[in-house]
This record gives structure tokens, C-alpha cells and sequence, in this order.
């Protein structure tokens, strides 16, 4: 009987290793411990640390597209209510981590993008693809007159992304849920605020 692959166990060790210490602080050592799984067997399924934190960021995007679809696609409320509910899932579960872990996504834009174009690259095409379900949203909201057309869906969803992962470092450095509170407060009173009203 053939014995079975460690790889998706090493690719979720390394998720977690990852999350809690960022590309450059998470050892290979580490990763195979937390898996568990001999050490060579992490050179067996992955070329490279990059290679392999490549995998890592593609199955966190993954999970991360299902949230947006929970709550984006979720047709028995308004494209305003849809994006608040996506930020209102996420800082559920940013809470439950006592607001000490970020978005894997904003914490290798910091830290590895710098350190490989691979990676670089593959964070941009994320940001692409990311953005595509909130414009879509947000030009559902402006056709209705619910959200201001001031400025083209894909620009608003680009802001909205990048002010998030913004207000996520600054939670990150509080260790409180005060930033992600006060960018919903702000968004939805300013940028997606019903003109109607």
C-alpha cells in the first residue's frame, strides 16, 4: 500500500507557520515540525521556500475567496450590505485571533515582495483577481443609486482593499479591533455612503 503524500500537510503547517511568523521567520525547520513531517520530505514536494510560500499564498486565497463569496454573493441583501458583511466576517475573524494575526496577503506585500519578484508578481495577480467581486458589487450599488459614481467600481474596490489592509496593520500594532471599526465608520459615511440619503 502506497504511503500517503505529506504534502498538503506541510502546505497547511506551513499556513499557520506563516500567519503567525511571515515568510522570513518561517524556517523550514519549523514547518516540517509543526506539520508534522520528516524534513526531507519538505524538499521531496517543494523546489524552494519560494515555491512553496508561492503554494501557501495561493491556498490562503483560496479560503479568503470563499468569504468574499459568502458574503458578496449573497443576493437577499444590498451591494452596501454585501461589502459590510465582508468586512464584518473578517473582523470576526481577526477577533478570534485576538487581533495578533493580519491577511496573509498585506503581510507578504510588506515583507516578501521585496525579497522575490515570483512572489511579487503572484501578489499582484491576487490584488487583480481580488478586486474583480468587490467592482462588480460596487458598480451593482452604483446602478442602483445606493453607492456615489463618483469614481469607476474597479477604483473604489482598489481603495477599498488597500485602505482595509491598512486598517489591518494598524489592528496588528494596537491588538485591538479599533482600526478596522473606524475604517468602516469612515468608508461607509464618506466613500460607499447611500447618496439617497
Amino acid at each position: 500500500m502506497a504511503r500517503a503524500s505529506l504534502r498538503d500537510s506541510i502546505l497547511e503547517a506551513g499556513l499557520k507557520v506563516m500567519v503567525r511568523k511571515g515568510y522570513a521567520g518561517a524556517g523550514v525547520r519549523d514547518i516540517v515540525a509543526e506539520a508534522p513531517a520528516p524534513q526531507g520530505s519538505f524538499t521531496n514536494h517543494f523546489r524552494s521556500k519560494e515555491e512553496f510560500a508561492r503554494e501557501v499564498l495561493d491556498l490562503y486565497f483560496a479560503r479568503l475567496k470563499r468569504l468574499v463569496a459568502e458574503a458578496l454573493d449573497d443576493g437577499g441583501l444590498s451591494p452596501r450590505e454585501r461589502l459590510r458583511r465582508y468586512l464584518d466576517i473578517i473582523t470576526r475573524r481577526l477577533a478570534g485571533d485576538e487581533f495578533s494575526r493580519g491577511c496573509l496577503i498585506g503581510d507578504f506585500s510588506l515583507e516578501a515582495a521585496a525579497q522575490s519578484e515570483t512572489l511579487r508578481a503572484r501578489l499582484g495577480e491576487i490584488f487583480a483577481e481580488w478586486r474583480s467581486p468587490f467592482a462588480a458589487c460596487i458598480a451593482e450599488g452604483q446602478a442602483i443609486g445606493e453607492i456615489d459614481g463618483a469614481f469607476a467600481p474597479e477604483e473604489l474596490a482598489e481603495f477599498l482593499l488597500s485602505s482595509w489592509e491598512g486598517a489591518i496593520l494598524r489592528m496588528k500594532v494596537e491588538r485591538n479591533g479599533e482600526p478596522l471599526e473606524r475604517f468602516k465608520r469612515i468608508a461607509f459615511a464618506t466613500t460607499f455612503r447611500d447618496p439617497s440619503k
